[in-house]
């Protein structure tokens, strides 16, 4: 049973080698699936530095420094509060690459019985990629699959092309 796109992590272990770069990752709403993911790649160990996975603003502000105030008026899902996940878990692992996601993967009151998820990539300090992603509904675990999915391919193209500020 293949999980992930093997191919894809294939590519991204390739390109991570080329350009001596690390990355690390920073996830709520996917709970460990994209760290699961990343150690899938061939040669992990030598670009993967690790992840955290963290589901309350307590959390978030201890481990990766999210501004509270913020993070509680949005119940920790904004963009905002995925930027500071991606950034921050770059320094916390010390790598050129950090993602940060966060969101909903079932319908809740909180979300407006809506299923999205917010992530970034950051590289080297800065933001290079951010978006809010809404799915349909369905069963969580499918969801949070398709959110990793999306990542993975997401993170493919900015290693491919220049980083964009």
């Amino acid at each position: 049973m293949e999980l992930f796109d093997n191919e894809k992590l294939d590519k991204i272990h390739i390109l991570m080698l080329r350009k001596k770069e690390t990355i690390a990752v920073a996830e709520s709403v996917t709970s460990g699936l994209l760290q699961l993911a990343f150690s899938q790649a061939e040669k992990a160990a030598e670009f993967y530095q690790g992840g955290i996975s963290v589901y309350n603003i307590g959390q978030k502000y201890r481990h990766l420094k999210v501004e509270p105030i913020h993070a509680q008026a949005v119940n920790c899902v904004s963009e905002k509060v995925s930027m500071e996940m991606a950034l921050n878990v770059c320094a916390m692992f010390n790598s050129d690459w950090g993602i940060g996601i966060t969101g909903y993967a079932t319908p809740v009151p909180e979300s407006g019985q809506k299923v999205f998820a917010y992530y970034a990539i950051a590289h080297k300090g800065k933001i290079v990629y951010k978006i809010r992603m809404s799915q349909a509904k369905g069963e969580a675990l499918h969801i949070q699959l398709k959110y990793v999915t999306n990542i993975i391919n997401q993170f493919l193209k900015q290693l491919k092309g220049p980083a964009r500020p």
